[in-house]
């Protein structure tokens, strides 16, 4: 009797055991099913979300191309005029071909501007005198060679206050374009202050002719080149007495919406 109740007990046991295992083996299986369809959702969702951000970034690349394209081609200017030369960009990212000098027209004893806004160049200094105002004209068109001398000039000065070289390189960037980024290289460009006040400082801000010229300047084809509020984007810190010619058109809707000539150009 107890030797087949210990048989009976074994065949149960060994029958529980099998059983126990077949059990565990389809949890297991289960379990390792959801798992796999957890994994599965999750990369999907991811793949989804990379192809969302992947077609984003190809957006954004192929407008930024665009961008570039059209500047780059504007910025050639030592062989080829393009026709939209008065929005001509040069920045420290779009360097100015160091061949090109501009056809000329003198507007100041010793001063010379791209002979093609002479003309809106002096109606806007003789309004400005025409009202009252007494502007001094302190740059206008600067050689490579000019440029140099203006840069290193500057640079010796910080240099003299202390400053290592490096340091005086930089700190002489921020005010002063390097040589062959220039906007003044292109006759475009014009740096006007009070006769009063001349002092290339943030209070020529305050001048009664600095403020005419800033209201007043887009009327005649101008903008305030370096604003105080867009340092970033133009890398040049405030300079109120600096302006660019871009044509009437470009300078009144860049005054309206208060951007820069990057941001007008669709460029940083």
């Amino acid at each position: 009797m107890n030797a087949k109740f210990s048989k009976k007990m074994q065949k149960i046991l060994i029958l529980g055991i099998v059983c126990g295992a077949v059990l565990g083996t389809v949890i297991t299986y289960a379990a390792a099913s959801r798992t796999v369809d957890q994994k599965k959702t999750v990369m999907a969702e991811t793949e989804k979300k990379w192809q969302a951000e992947n077609k984003k970034l190809k957006s954004q690349i192929e407008t930024q191309s665009e961008g570039e394209k059209s500047v780059e081609s504007a910025a050639v200017l030592s062989e080829k005029q393009p026709d939209d030369w008065a929005l001509v960009l040069v920045n420290d990212s779009y360097p100015l071909d160091t061949k090109y000098v501009p056809e000329l027209t003198e507007i100041a004893s010793g001063y010379s501007v791209d002979t093609r806004i002479a003309e809106d160049t002096n109606k806007m200094l003789a309004d400005a005198k025409a009202v009252g105002f007494n502007v001094h004209i302190t740059s206008a068109y600067r050689s490579y060679n000019d440029q140099t001398a203006v840069f290193n000039d500057t640079m010796q000065d910080w240099v003299n206050q202390g400053n290592s070289y490096l340091d005086a390189y930089n700190e002489t960037k921020k005010s002063v374009a390097v040589p062959g980024y220039s906007e003044h290289a292109l006759g475009l460009a014009l740096d006007i202050t009070s006769v009063d006040y001349q002092g290339l400082d943030e209070k020529q801000a305050d001048t009664p002719e600095t403020k005419w010229l800033m209201k007043n300047c887009y009327k005649y084809g101008f903008i305030l080149r370096y604003p105080s509020e867009e340092i970033e984007t133009t890398g040049i810190t405030y300079e109120p007495w600096h302006y660019r010619y871009v044509g009437k058109d470009a300078a009144k809707e860049i005054t309206e919406k208060g951007i820069t000539l990057e941001e007008y150009l669709g460029v940083k």
